[in-house]
């Protein structure tokens, strides 16, 4: 009697953890936030690749240089750190970073942007974010775009493309 009551009580927790842990994963509601969840799947070189961000909206703000001042570490979204997943390893314009899940975290500039892979992937922000957890830091080129008021991220081809207000910025990907 009192092994199928036991019994009863991990089968409860059990089922209770699988449906409570794919909601930890994934990012909080987003019901009362001026920044809604933005969500972006796609394959490269047969790698799946999932980016999960805040997107924040530009609202007629001066954005490059302002509100993402240049040169300081920036979460690349809203909220949450942005994380991207690679489902096997990967170059990331020609360097190597194993299979697994990032935040992502770049540094603006004028003329070139600093692209940061973390290995802490459940951060608020950029606010404890340390370079000491880095799996890959490498430079990129912005460019001019149209105007995109909601930040988005696109794979288009073998690039993942981030897109806000007039700016592009992208770096490559291929099968490692």
């Amino acid at each position: 009697m009192r092994l199928n009551q036991w019994t009863r009580l991990s089968l409860t927790v059990l089922v209770m953890a699988c449906l409570v842990l794919p909601a930890i994963a994934e990012r909080a509601d987003d019901a009362d936030r001026a920044s809604k969840n933005g969500k972006t799947m796609g394959t490269i070189g047969g790698v799946e690749v999932t980016l999960e961000y805040g997107r924040p909206n530009v609202k007629g703000r001066a954005v490059w240089g302002e509100l993402v001042p240049f040169g300081e570490v920036w979460r690349t979204g809203a909220d949450e750190a942005t994380t991207i997943s690679f489902s096997a390893d990967v170059e990331i314009e020609g360097h190597k970073l194993p299979a697994g899940d990032y935040a992502l975290f770049t540094i603006a500039g004028e003329k070139e942007w600093t692209v940061i892979f973390n290995k802490v992937t459940k951060q608020w922000g950029a606010y404890k974010y340390s370079a000491d957890e880095d799996a890959l830091r490498l430079q990129v080129e912005p460019r001019a775009a149209d105007h995109v008021e909601a930040m988005e991220f696109e794979i288009e081809g073998s690039a993942v493309v981030l897109r806000w207000e007039k700016l592009a910025v992208g770096f490559e990907v291929g099968a490692g």
